[in-house]
Parts: structure tokens; sequence; C-alpha cells
């Protein structure tokens, strides 16, 4: 036998200890192996969920540790992916530990482990990379030492992938840096040629062998058939008909599975619907508690629920082989993200159900989620201009410099920390003083690239043709055929029908007026003169929103009306407002309401405050005004609360009204985004001396 024979036998030993005794490794399995343990080379394997990608790394681990050689460390995204492989790794008799952000008690254990021996596998957050003491002291050594290094989900790397993210970019730099004959293995699911090769690019090393050729890396591509699932779309007129067909039908779908919503409030709005008919259901978003994510998976796994109705935040790596259907309702913006997130159904049963339910609003939410996008140049440019003449400067005091949301403002600072233009230190971010090039050209193909990704959604919606064939070939699968079992294929689709009653109980929960409003309590950092907890004679008390934005329910009605133009509030929505102000349980009624003047829509929050005092028989004091005319639009707290400090003003008169009515006021604003100009409105009219302010909005964003 050959000392590959005697190799492959080996793996496949550890395989079966693995995955079971009937387990035997894929030729393309064996390839990746062969590469990286004998080889010593870089892959890239893009292969369907399922196949069995981290089989490929737990046994190259297995057998690079008998070869003597140091840790494997995994570059994983998300904590659900991390549980599932750590857990794997034990079965395979392999040691696994993780760093990230919800175990800092256990960061110097863990490298102690490391550095003794005792650990084969380490697991690392992508955003851990870039950490001040992390990279500077942590990272070197662990390069250095590694065995081999997997990026998980690698497609992540790209900003052509789905899921494009910042932090992930650092692995170019962390790969450039390791030492000669580390093996570097990158895995996903989902990506197309695209992708594939701009993955394959960034792990290219540059070899000595030829004058900056750079080594071929391995890339193992193969078809992404997934033979248990049956795809469908079921289109329904209004969420309220989609509402109750997922609550009808959830009782016929086999064992327990996903309920994928597009947003936090859709999945909270839904989760509690199906609740109250009887569905023991959980919702899972990037909101939720990681105690309470954890037990929501735990009772998924162990089938105590029929379904978790998650966002994104439950994606890549959470395995349950016998997810018996995903449903979605809302449909994701590209066929790639699609097909990832139904391929966590029917790994390991024969048939799992797949349905998209799409919305009218799912094109609104796609385009709030593109405004995100790199900002343009001058915003950029004044980051860098601001960095190099300040030093170091922390996020919340770029705030103070740059008009950017926080989120936003990360997202950009760290894609200016890969492309090497500014550094993050301890304390904040400081100015490299290398040259630095806005590249337009490309982020405008990255965004024609996703608006191509969109218009692909809604022809997989509407096409009369295999669905899994559609999705495949927008996956560049060049195996891509007729699956035979969607309900294209086979002509059998489900009924849209649903029971009126069932509507008529969908509707009354999603029409069901009234969110809680939290008021802010502490000033933003950053600014000269407002420091730390609002003063609670300043502040506001906990208001209510007719609905959010982003619900299935009250949300499209809030966003046509706000989308109009001004005029006066419609019956029905004053209706419901007045619903709210009954359901309230305030202890001390209000006794007048002041409204705040609106940029957009002076007539319908003027007319709404006008009705609510007349219907109440409370008194309309009248409305705040702006010295110069409204502030504009900023997009985060230190800009906002800097320019409605600057205009916002309290009329003598108005002041006067306020201080002799003698009881609680309501404060009546068209929408709450950053909640600022609710809180120095607030300020203002206790100021002039409300005993308490009731905050009252139409829509929140929150």
């Amino acid at each position: 036998m050959s000392e590959e024979d005697m190799l492959r036998e080996e793996a496949e030993e550890r395989l079966r200890a693995l995955a079971g005794e009937g387990a035997r490794l894929r030729d393309d399995q064996w390839s990746a192996i062969k590469a990286l343990v004998v080889d010593r080379r870089r892959a890239l394997v893009v292969q369907r969920t399922g196949w069995g990608k981290s089989a490929v790394y737990f046994v190259a681990t297995g057998l690079l540790r008998e070869l003597g050689e140091g840790p494997t460390v995994i570059i994983s995204p998300l904590l659900a992916l991390m549980r599932n492989q750590i857990a794997a790794a034990e079965r395979a008799g392999i040691h696994a530990a993780t760093i990230n952000s919800a175990n800092p008690e256990e960061w110097e254990k863990t490298y102690a482990q490391v550095a003794e021996g005792m650990v084969d596998v380490l697991l690392v957050s992508p955003e851990r990379l870039n950490n001040p003491e992390f990279r500077d002291q942590v990272l070197p050594e662990l390069a250095e030492s590694a065995g081999l290094v997997v990026i998980d989900e690698a497609h992540c790397i790209s900003d052509w992938g789905h899921d494009f993210r910042p932090d992930y970019r650092r692995l170019r730099t962390m790969l450039a840096d390791l030492p000669p004959g580390i093996p570097v293995l990158a895995t996903t699911a989902t990506a197309n040629a695209r992708v594939t090769r701009d993955v394959a690019e960034q792990l290219a090393v540059v070899g000595d062998f030829d004058d900056d050729e750079a080594e071929d890396v391995l890339v193992l591509r193969g078809p992404l058939e997934r033979d248990s699932l049956h795809l469908g779309v079921v289109r329904l007129s209004g969420a309220e008909q989609r509402l109750a067909w997922l609550s009808e039908t959830l009782h016929e779908l086999p064992g327990s599975g996903i309920v994928y919503t597009l947003t936090v409030a859709a999945a909270q709005e839904i989760a509690a619907y199906l609740r109250e008919q009887g569905h023991p259901v959980a919702a899972y978003t990037g909101q939720t508690e990681p105690a309470e994510r954890l037990a929501a998976e735990e009772d998924l796994l162990g089938n105590r629920i029929k379904a978790l109705v998650a966002t994104s935040a439950l994606g890549m790596g959470f395995d349950k082989p016998d997810l018996g259907f995903v449903v979605h309702m809302g449909a994701p913006p590209s066929p790639v993200a699609y097909y990832q997130q139904v391929g966590r159904a029917g790994r390991g049963v024969e048939q799992a159900e797949v349905i998209l339910l799409p919305g009218a609003e799912d094109r609104e939410i796609w385009g709030y989620f593109a405004s995100l996008a790199f900002p343009p140049e001058p915003v950029v440019r004044t980051t860098l201009e601001a960095l190099s003449e300040e030093g170091v400067l922390s996020t919340a005091a770029l705030e103070t410099r740059v008009d950017l949301s926080r989120g936003r403002l990360e997202m950009m600072l760290k894609v200016l920390d890969v492309d090497g233009a500014v550094r993050r230190v301890k304390g904040g971010w400081e100015a490299t003083g290398e040259p630095w090039a806005y590249d337009a050209d490309r982020y405008a193909r990255v965004a024609a690239e996703r608006k191509a990704e969109q218009d692909a959604m809604l022809g997989y919606i509407t096409t009369a043709d295999c669905r899994e064939e559609y999705l495949r070939r927008h996956l560049d699968d060049e195996a891509a055929a007729p699956c035979g079992r969607c309900d294209n294929c086979t002509g059998s689709h489900r009924s849209p029908e649903t029971a009126a009653k069932a509507v008529d109980a969908a509707r009354a929960s999603l029409t069901r007026p009234g969110v809680e409003v939290e008021p802010r309590r502490q000033w933003p950092t950053g600014l000269a003169d407002l420091k730390g907890r609002i003063k609670p004679e300043l502040s506001a008390g906990a208001g209510r929103a007719l609905g959010r934005l982003t619900d299935i329910g009250w949300g499209s009605r809030l966003r046509d009306l706000l989308a109009a133009g001004d005029g006066p509030v419609p019956g029905d929505v004053l209706a419901a407002v007045v619903d709210v102000l009954k359901s309230w349980g305030w202890s001390d009624r209000p006794v007048a309401v002041v409204s705040i003047p609106s940029a957009a829509h002076p007539v319908l929050v003027r007319s709404l405050a006008e009705g609510i005092a007349g219907i109440g028989r409370l008194t309309y004091l009248g409305e705040l005004g702006y010295k110069g005319g409204p502030p504009g639009r900023q997009y985060n707290s230190a800009q906002r609360v800097t320019a409605i400090r600057r205009t916002l003003a309290m009329p003598r008169e108005l002041g006067e009204r306020i201080a002799s009515a003698g009881g609680p006021v309501l404060l009546v604003d068209d929408r709450v985004d950053t909640g600022w100009t609710m809180t120095l409105a607030a300020a203002q009219v206790r100021h002039a001396g409300a005993l308490a302010v009731l905050p009252l909005v139409l829509a929140t964003t929150t």
C-alpha cells in the first residue's frame, strides 16, 4: 500500500469517527485533504450545504496534528456555527475552543491552552482579527504556529458576495503574512463564478518561483443540487393573507423548521401572532439576547418548538439535519442569499418543503439596506481629514465630525482599515498617512450587481420554469437542470386560498394599534456640554406609536401615508391613534396636547394633534417652532442633537400656556427615528413647566 493510500485510509477512519460508520470520503473531499496535508497548498471548496465541508478541515486537522503541526485556526462568522463546530470536533476526538465576544472571561485561559498545545482547533470571529490587543499580541504568534488556517463562509471575503463583511477582508493581510508552508482552506456553499474568482485571487500567495507569479489555488466546485428540497412560491394579496396562510399551513409542514423574515419587527410580530394561534414558535433576531438565542436554537434542535421565526441572524452554519421546512415571509434580495438560507433544510431527510411568500414591501426593504452602501467620497475624505488633524479619535468623537449613522460609520472605517488608510488602535482610530483612492467604479459596479440580483429574485418569483434550476444557474452551477420536484416542475402548486375567519384573525392582530416608544436616557457621547444621563426633570416618559414602519401590519399603511405628501390625518388613522390612547394605561391622564413642527408633514401632525385634543376633550396648546427653518436630515446622534439644539425653539406664548396647563402633556409628531427631536422637544416642554411629557407619534423606525 502506497503512502498516499495509507493516508487516505487514515482519513477515512477519522471521517467515520466524525460522521458514523457508513461515512466515506467523497473524491473532492480527499482531493482537498491531500492538498492541505501532503502538498500544503491553498484550496477553495465551493460545495452545497450538507456536502461535508467541515469534515475536510476536521479530518485534515487530525492528520496534521498527528504529524506534529500546530493547531487549526478557523475564522468563523457566527456563534451558532461555532457551537455546532465545537460539538462536531469533540465527536471526532478533537479539542476545540473559541474566542468571541460572548466569552471574554475565557480568553486568557484559551490563549494559555493554545500555547501549551492542548487545543487542536481554535475558532475565532472575524471581528476579533482587528481587536488591537489580539491583532498585535496574539495573532502574530498564532499565525506563526498554526498548522492549518480555515476561512469558513468564505464568500464573506468578497464584496461581490451576498453577505460581504469588511472584517473578513482583513484576512487578505493575515494570509499574506503567513509563513510559507501553512496550508489554507476556504469553504462556502454560496458563491457564483464572480465570487469564486474573487476569493481565489485573495487566497493566492505570491511565490518566489517566478517574478510576481501567484501560486494557483486549488478550486473544488461541485454541483449545488439539493435533491431533498421541494421549492414553491405562493403569491398572496396582503400581509393578513400571508400571515393567515402561514398559520393554517404550519400544521401541515413536516417536522420543525425556520420561518425567515426580512426585519426584526416582522419576526417579532409574526412570532407573537403564531403563538396566539397556538403554534409553539420563538423569535430569533440580531436583537435577541445571546442566552435566549442559545435556548431557542436548542429548542429547535430538540424539536420542542415547531419553528424559529428568524431574520438572517439565523443563517450560515446552523446545523439541524432533519430540518423539515423553510418558509420565507418576504423575499431576500438575491437568489444567492435565498439558496443559502433554504439550504438549512433537508440535509438529513428525504423531503423538505421550501416556500416563499413574497410581500409588496420587499422592494422597499431591499432599498433601505442598499442605502447603507459605502458612503460618497466627500464623506470619506472628511473622515480621513479629521483623523489626520486630531490623531486618535473614538467612533463617538468622529460622529461629531462625520454625519453618518454609527453602524455605517463603523463599516466605512473597517473598509478603510482593510485598505490601509486607517488603523484601529486603543482608544479608537488613527490615520496611517498611506495614500488612498476612492474606487468609485468598483462601488458602482457592486451597486449595479446588487440591483441585478434583486431583479433576478423577482424573476424567481414569477418564473414558470424549474425553480431549483433557476437558482442554481444564478450560482453559475454548470450542472443545473430541471429538478422534477418544485411546484413548476410537478404542476402541483399550493393553493393560496385561506379561510375568511383566519384572515380576519390575522388582520385583527396586524392592525392592533400601539407599540411602546422608549425615551432616550443618555446624551450621545462626543458632545462637549451634554454628557451622561438626561436629567429626570427634563426627560420624557415612555411613549406610544401607532406602529413600526417595518411592521407587516401597520407598517404598510404608515409607509404609504408618510410617502403620500402632506394632508389632514385620515379618519382611520385618527381612530386607531385614539385606540392607542384608550389602552395606554397612564397613571396621570394628560390635560393638554402640544405638537412638534414637521418639515415634511405640518398639516398631518397639526390635524392629528387637534383631532386628539377634540376627541379627548384636551386643550391643544399649539406647536413648537424652528429658528431659521427646520434642521434637515442628520444621520447620527451627535450631529442630530447639535442641529436640533440650534434650531428648535419654544414660542413665548406656548411656554406660558404650558406653564398654566397644570398636568401631563401629550407631545405629538409624525415619526420617531433617532428619537432626538422628541427628546429635545420634551426637554423644552418640561422646562416650560409641564409636569410630564408623554410622546405620541404615528410611526417609529425601531
